[in-house]
Order: C-alpha cells, then sequence, then structure tokens
C-alpha cells in the first residue's frame, strides 16, 4: 500500500460547486463538488454522456466553469507549471503527428515551451524509457500497434514530468489483452513517479484494478452520485483480477452505476467502503 500523505496538505485539485452549460444551452454539469488529493489514483466512472469528460477538461483548464469555482495546488491555474505544479494530459486518442518520428512527437510540448533542444531530447528520451519505448525513437507512428502508439502518447504527457496526471478513456479503443497489460503498466509508472492520476472511463473492471477512489458519475446533467474507495494493496497482479475482493468491488460499482445510469434527478452524493 502506498504510504498515507501527511494531513493537512492542500488537495491538487479543489472543485467547488462547477458548473458547466455550453453555449448551445446543454447543461453537461450540475454543482459538482470533488477534492483529488496528493498521490490518489482517481478515477471517474459512469455511463456515456455524463459529463466525465467535460470535468476532465475542467480540471485540465481546457474550459472554464459556468458558475462554481476550480483550484489546483490552492491557487489559481494560472500560478502552475513550475515544479511540483505541472498537469500532463493523454486524450482518447493516440493524436500523433503521422510525419513526426516518434521521438519527435515525445518532444513536442517540450519544443512548444521553448526548452532547449538538447534538454528536451533527454527528456523525452526518459519519458520513452518510462514506457518501454527507447528502441522505437526513430519509428514513425503507423509503424506502431495500437497499444505502443497510447504509450507514446503516455510518454509524450510525461516528458513534462506531470504532477496530476489526466487521462481521458485511453484505453477504450484497445483489445481486452492490450488494456489490462497498459493498466499494469501505468499503474507501476504511478507508483514508479508519484504521480496523482485522474482516470476517465466507464468500465467497471477497469477503474477496480487501476484506482485508490472511484467518483460515479450520472447524467442529464452530470453530477456525483457516490465515491467508492478501493481498499486493496498496491502492486496488483492479474491474481487481484479473479479474487473475491475484487468481485466484490466489481458488483458495487456495477449497482451504482446502474442506478447512475437511469438517474434523472441529483441526488446527494454517497461515500461508500
Amino acid at each position: 500500500m502506498r504510504p498515507p500523505q501527511p494531513a493537512g496538505r492542500a488537495p491538487v485539485v479543489s472543485i467547488i460547486g462547477a458548473e458547466k452549460v455550453f453555449p448551445n444551452g446543454t447543461r453537461a454539469l450540475a454543482p459538482v463538488d470533488l477534492e483529488i488529493r496528493r498521490g490518489e489514483f482517481l478515477t471517474l466512472l459512469g455511463p456515456s454522456g455524463c459529463g466525465k469528460t467535460t470535468l476532465l477538461n475542467l480540471i485540465a483548464g481546457l474550459i472554464s466553469p459556468s458558475a462554481g469555482a476550480l483550484r489546483w495546488w490552492g491557487s489559481d491555474l494560472a500560478a502552475t507549471g513550475g515544479p511540483g505544479q505541472r498537469i500532463g494530459f493523454v486524450f482518447q486518442a493516440p493524436t500523433l503527428m503521422p510525419w513526426a518520428r516518434v521521438g519527435a512527437n515525445v518532444r513536442l510540448p517540450l519544443d512548444l515551451a521553448r526548452v532547449e533542444r538538447a534538454q528536451a531530447t533527454r527528456a523525452a528520451a526518459d519519458a520513452l524509457a518510462l514506457v518501454g519505448l527507447s528502441d522505437f525513437a526513430m519509428h514513425l507512428p503507423r509503424e506502431l500497434s495500437g497499444g505502443m502508439q497510447m504509450r507514446a502518447s503516455i510518454a509524450r504527457a510525461l516528458a513534462s514530468k506531470p504532477d496530476l496526471l489526466l487521462m481521458d478513456e485511453p484505453f477504450g479503443a484497445l483489445d481486452e489483452f492490450s488494456r489490462q497489460r497498459l493498466d499494469s503498466e501505468l499503474l507501476a509508472l504511478w507508483a514508479g513517479e508519484g504521480l496523482t492520476v485522474v482516470f476517465v472511463t466507464h468500465n467497471i473492471y477497469e477503474a477496480v484494478f487501476l484506482s485508490t477512489r472511484v467518483a460515479v458519475m450520472g447524467a442529464r446533467p452530470g453530477h456525483m452520485i457516490a465515491e467508492l474507495a478501493i481498499e486493496e494493496p498496491h502492486p496488483r497482479s492479474d491474481a487481484f483480477r479473479v479474487s473475491t475482493g475484487f468481485a466484490r468491488y466489481c458488483q458495487r460499482l456495477s449497482a451504482l452505476v446502474a442506478d447512475a445510469g437511469g438517474a434523472s434527478s441529483m441526488p446527494a452524493t454517497a461515500t461508500t467502503r
């Protein structure tokens, strides 16, 4: 089990009554209150259209709330970006530049930040090593499998040495074998690099395997239904997937997601253990 974090430390992200209404009138999120704690692996779980990606985009600062507020490390988003307060984002698709070598793709955020070329190249090489792609830096994306392309996308997010890593269903398009392998590799990265991770999925089994905590969302508009702590030690192996504890967590989350799928009102958030 990862060591507990010191008491009194400010949350990585505080979401305070955040709502989102898009210009076309769609109310994507009802007021959401949520804290993301340092070092945890938090999964946002729920049916399609429940606002998981919208909430993740708010956390990333890609969009602004229509009401409410967010705080990053106790401050505004503009104060982030320095050591200990960096954010990385992994999208649903790898979104690699098809004409550029893998190494150049991974180096892209550093190039955009005008990091000195030699330093950026070293950082990209280090990130590729973390995801097991050191031998593929000179390959083009089309020469990689789907799983390897997603590894390259993760390496690109890691190149800037983020403290908070946001991931929007990154393995959803992969076969089950590749997904399970990358889930295990992601947990090793989370533990080894001391990351805080917010992960979006609609896969209950994936949520249980990965998470220290799962936040279940309901739709119309998006809102929090419940939170469930996954109180199982790390590292987690394939043996956990076939354990009775894993099955119990899956059953509890299945029931919560079933409620979320049919919920059109906004019940108070429950915390279950």
